[in-house]
């Protein structure tokens, strides 16, 4: 028995030599992070081959960008970084004996241009990127808590500010600026547009201060364009949006975005509301004629905004696109003013007014590219086509004592642009790039203007009146611009050229005896637009740029149209037909700075602005002592303006990160005002005073973001800004500053919904103050809705493997990056 067990034992024995031995398993871990803005990336796709580029296994990284995968084989490995809209980055690797835990440190990787503007990426913190002729602000959650609006999140952007009252944006302190959606101009009202285009769906804005050959070169302080969400993953993908704001009224928006993909078509489509009241009040009074006139406005708004899109991938070198944005505006204004005399608030005149607005936008957009063999070398050609159709109505009615009488107006308004784009690339060599284009922009604009008694004549008769209005313009553009990359310095140079033919014809007709008077008006003129952009960059942590661009601001149809754009007993607004373009002539230079834990990005720019467009206060000389005045743009002389940028962003701790941002803008203002002594009798025109005033006006702004991950799902905001005096030719406007709080929490699955929160004007200190000394001594105070308060909660839906298609790229010129407000 002994020497069986003991050949038992020999045989196992045996048997366990003759097996081969067990491999021992391997781990590897490291850091993903972006190459441009120095940060972690979470949720990043981890791959694990082995040499015949089989997958052995993967993972994702967590929210500080670290990965560890174990229960790797022994043998040689290759890990892939995969991650949606940049460049897949590979390491080598061996596991063995004495190398079983693999340790690959940071790992950068950069945005793919070719793919980035395809996809669906949001971010938990926004980004900006200095590119070489433009800002590129990457819109994380963070600021989609801040609004459900594009008008809500843009005043957390740099170097950008809209006015809380009437939804106008300015950039640099100068509301001469042109906004785009997707590179496309369109009809809708700017203010209107903001408020339509759920933040949500907002992918980038960019800042084209400086804008190259390549661009329109309309708008004085530059042109921003708002860059939208575009699914293109394989099977049906897209998200909902739902949100609710209130003060002393509600504000309720929502959108879907739906996308589906297979195969060779790319069809895809949304739906945005914006259903809200706005209250507004506000005070205006005339110190020296001792007489004040109440406003208290509630504004209603009904917007609906329809795409829908087919992407048709013929083969690898041809692609064909086509969608159409169709929006539907239904709102008005219910308003009351009192105008009364402050000695004997008795003596007062009332105006009620219910104002009605109903417009419709459709836009029609094709567009077809050709890819050569040799990468990057491409033609393309788009055309746009926007229709706008509006018809607004308000009746006034009026009681008390001397007032004017009641009376009723009706403006129609018909409005086309076509722009007809062909564009051609190629990329010469590795470091040097040829682009050239021709476009053409065709506009017209037709109004027309009834009012049954709109002004008075000689007699102190009221007189029935019919405006018509005509504006065509037609624009006729080439353009060529040639790049070119050194070691470690890089220029690009431009040149556009323009010819432009405007007629305009304004038709006033007396409809008590239908006499009719004719102002035509014609401005042809041909332009040459060059620019040059030149940057260095000695190491990745530094880098320097230097531009120059000449451009032109042309009137907006607002500034040239005759027609008033609203009447109260003591003001009301018209345009100018005889208003020209104002020409800018503009240099820039920034510096980039990048840390381990932040960045910083400073700037500063010189404009000389030539026959510069700014509003008018004149008095109305159809009423000369009635203290009514008209606001109007005229063009005055030339002047010059300059500002310094500073934004920063730095990352103290894992879990809270700050932003910060300083802008100084000063402009000289030279120009000519009207004033009117109101104690003297019965005044004609002689007694109307013309001066030339000349203004200094320096504005500042500062603005700090804060944002506090608690959990890995929960986050708070908070953000504040203080914006200095504007001091203008005719208007002084006070300081302003205010808090607003926000909270942001993920759940489900993937975190596929969000709820978030804020609360603005948490201090109740946000108001508008303005103080004007020509043509009489008056200050205004508005109080809009500043302290509301926005629930929303946001669904992402669907799945599938990513598989962009690239399309036009603008520039990959991408410099330095960091974080944003």
């Amino acid at each position: 028995m002994k020497k069986i067990t003991q050949l038992c034992i020999f045989l196992f024995a045996l048997m366990a030599f003759a097996q081969p031995p067990k491999l021992k398993d391997g781990s590897v871990s490291g850091r993903v992070m972006d190459a441009s803005i120095k940060q972690p990336l979470p949720y990043v796709n981890v791959v694990v081959k082995d040499a015949s580029d089989n997958i052995i296994t993967g993972g994702i990284t967590s929210d500080d960008g670290k990965f560890k995968i174990e229960k790797i084989p022994e043998g040689k490995i290759k890990v892939e970084i995969t991650y949606i809209g940049y460049k897949t980055e590979s390491r080598q690797a061996t596991i063995e004996k004495g190398n079983y835990k693999i340790d690959l440190g940071d790992i950068y990787i950069s945005e793919d241009a070719e793919s980035l503007e395809e996809v669906t990426v949001v971010a938990e913190v926004s980004t900006i990127q200095q590119k070489i002729d433009r800002k590129v602000i990457n819109i994380g959650k963070d600021l989609t808590t801040s609004g459900p609006t594009a008008s809500d999140i843009m005043n957390n952007i740099p170097s950008v500010n809209v006015d809380q009252q009437t939804g106008d944006i300015s950039l640099r302190g100068n509301q001469n600026v042109q906004v785009m959606v997707d590179g496309k101009l369109s009809n809708i009202p700017a203010a209107q547009l903001l408020r339509q285009i759920p933040s949500t769906s907002i992918k980038q804005i960019e800042l084209i201060t400086n804008p190259s050959a390549k661009y329109n070169p309309d708008g004085m302080s530059g042109i921003i364009n708002i860059i939208l969400h575009k699914n293109v993953n394989i099977g049906f993908n897209g998200s909902a949006n739902v949100g609710l704001s209130y003060h002393l009224e509600p504000k309720f928006n929502s959108s879907i975005d739906m996308n589906y993909r297979n195969g060779k078509l790319n069809f895809f489509g949304s739906y945005g509301n914006n259903i809200s009241d706005n209250r507004n009040t506000g005070l205006l009074t005339q110190t020296e004629a001792e007489v004040s006139q109440t406003f208290d406005f509630l504004d209603q708004r009904n917007s609906h905004l329809f795409k829908f899109g087919v992407d048709y991938y013929i083969n690898d070198k041809n692609t064909f696109s086509v969608f159409t944005n169709q929006n539907i505006f239904d709102g008005g204004t219910l308003g009351q003013t009192n105008l009364f005399s402050i000695i004997d608030p008795s003596d007062s005149q009332l105006q009620d007014f219910d104002n009605t607005n109903e417009n419709t936008s459709q836009q029609y957009n094709v567009n077809y590219k050709l890819d050569f063999d040799k990468e990057g070398h491409n033609i393309e050609l788009e055309v746009d086509h926007n229709i706008f159709d509006s018809e607004l109505q308000t009746l006034n009615t009026f009681t008390g004592v001397d007032v004017r009488p009641n009376f009723n107006e009706l403006t129609d308004t018909e409005r086309n642009r076509t722009t007809i784009n062909l564009d051609y690339v190629n990329p010469l060599s590795e470091t040097s790039k040829l682009e050239a284009g021709l476009q053409a922009r065709l506009f017209d604009n037709s109004i027309g203007y009834n009012s049954d008694a709109r002004v008075s004549n000689e007699f102190g008769e009221f007189i029935p009146t019919q405006t018509l209005f005509d504006y065509e313009r037609n624009i006729y553009s080439a353009y060529v611009s040639y790049q070119k990359k050194l070691e470690k310095w890089s220029y690009q140079l431009g040149l556009r050229a323009e010819t432009v033919n405007v007629e305009a014809l304004a038709v006033d007709t007396d409809l008590t005896d239908n006499t009719t008077t004719n102002f035509p008006f014609e401005n042809d003129y041909t332009q040459v637009y060059p620019s040059a952009f030149i940057t260095y960059n000695p190491s990745e942590k530094n880098s320097y740029q230097f531009s120059f661009s000449r451009r032109v601001d042309r009137p907006g149809v607002g500034q040239v149209n005759p027609v008033p754009e609203f009447n109260t007993p003591l003001i009301s607004q018209f345009g100018n037909p005889e208003l020209e373009p104002q020409f800018t002539n503009s240099v820039e230079v920034n510096y980039t700075r990048n840390f381990e834990k932040g960045s910083i990005t400073g700037g500063v720019f010189f404009r000389l602005i030539e026959d510069e467009i700014n509003q008018g206060v004149f008095v109305d000389r159809s009423d000369i002592g009635s203290g009514r005045v008209i606001l109007t743009n005229d063009n005055f002389d030339n002047t010059t303006a300059y500002g310094v940028e500073l934004s920063s962003s730095y990352r103290p701790t894992t879990w809270w990160s700050f932003n910060a941002s300083f802008d100084l803008y000063a402009r000289k203002q030279t120009g000519f005002a009207e004033s009117l002594d109101p104690t003297i009798p019965n005044p004609t025109e002689s007694d109307i005073e013309v001066s030339n005033v000349e203004v200094d006006n320096i504005i500042y702004n500062f603005r700090v973001f804060n944002n506090f991950k608690a959990t890995k799902k929960l986050s708070f905001s908070l953000f504040a800004m203080y914006r200095g005096k504007d001091t203008g030719l005719n208007f002084e406007m006070d300081p302003m500053y205010f808090v607003n709080l926000g909270m942001r929490y993920s759940f489900l699955e993937d975190n596929r919904a969000t709820f978030s929160m804020n609360f603005n004007n948490v201090f109740d200190t946000q108001e508008i103050s303005i103080v004007s000394e020509r043509p009489f001594r008056q200050t205004v105070d508005f109080r809009p809705e500043f302290n509301t308060i926005f629930v929303g909660l946001s669904y992402r839906f669907g799945g599938g493997k990513y598989r962009a298609k690239s399309r036009k790229r603008r520039d990959n010129d991408e410099k330095s990056g960091g974080g944003i407000l």
